[in-house]
């Protein structure tokens, strides 16, 4: 296994999310999963159905991260323009792509539809791309290090785990977590003294309202396992001798 963090970013593309009609779904899950291989999601963007805005974000992510994952904007509607603008962003033409064409024609086949001008231009990727197979109609393709999914989440799951064993793996970081009824003012000099004293753990306080009154949520991460509990240690510490009684998640 690589020990070097591998990091990805997730671009999510659709005016329907910008809009806030719909909510997206498949970045934590995504971003859960890729974590399990040892991979880190450092960015995750959201840009409308325009090309301009996806040829820009793809060629930014693709330049700063190992991976990155499109989803949405793959189908068979005129606003489904992701698999084209990826291929603008490297430079290469839409293709249509001759075993895509025949898959998807067994699929419809098998359902007793047509498979039509509209459902043909899911057989289109960029020049060169690598399709990745998945049940059903949903096809994926990956243009060196971006993977273009689907949109609706369980054919992106589907995808990304047709993918998955191609990735390359990272060191995975585990992930503790404190929760205790102190607000954050309390124990935020302590705690910026834990973070100093380890350097290898990221430590993130989260506040929350509990029953009309302050609480936080303390996480902790590293791939040191070691580091990752004293540090664990330490904190809890903190919150008892400030009067809290932390809980372990």
């Amino acid at each position: 296994m690589n020990a070097r963090p591998v990091e990805a970013a997730v671009l999510i593309v659709g005016n329907e999310i910008l809009s806030g009609r719909t909510q997206d779904l498949n970045l934590a899950w995504l971003a859960t999963r890729l974590g399990e291989h040892g991979i880190r999601v450092t960015v995750a963007r959201v840009v409308r159905d325009e090309q301009p805005a996806i040829v820009d974000a793809v060629r930014d992510l693709a330049a700063s991260h190992d991976y990155v994952f499109t989803t949405g904007g793959i189908g068979p509607t005129h606003d489904d323009i992701t698999p084209g603008s990826v291929a603008a962003a490297f430079g290469r033409p839409l293709v249509r792509h001759a075993a895509a064409v025949e898959k998807l024609a067994t699929y419809y086949r098998g359902r007793g539809d047509a498979l039509n001008a509209a459902r043909l231009r899911m057989a289109e990727a960029a020049e060169g791309a690598e399709l990745i197979w998945s049940p059903g109609a949903g096809i994926a393709f990956r243009v060196e290090n971006v993977f273009v999914l689907a949109g609706i989440p369980r054919v992106m799951q589907a995808q990304f785990n047709t993918l998955a064993p191609t990735l390359r793996r990272g060191a995975v970081v585990l992930s503790r977590s404190v929760d205790c009824a102190l607000a954050e003012g309390n124990f935020a000099e302590g705690l910026g003294l834990i973070q100093e004293a380890f350097p290898a753990v990221e430590i993130g306080s989260y506040p929350y309202d509990r029953n009309g009154e302050y609480a936080a949520r303390i996480v902790l991460r590293s791939a040191d396992n070691d580091a990752l509990e004293r540090a664990l240690s330490r904190v809890t510490a903190l919150m008892e001798y400030l009067g809290g009684s932390p809980k372990l998640e």
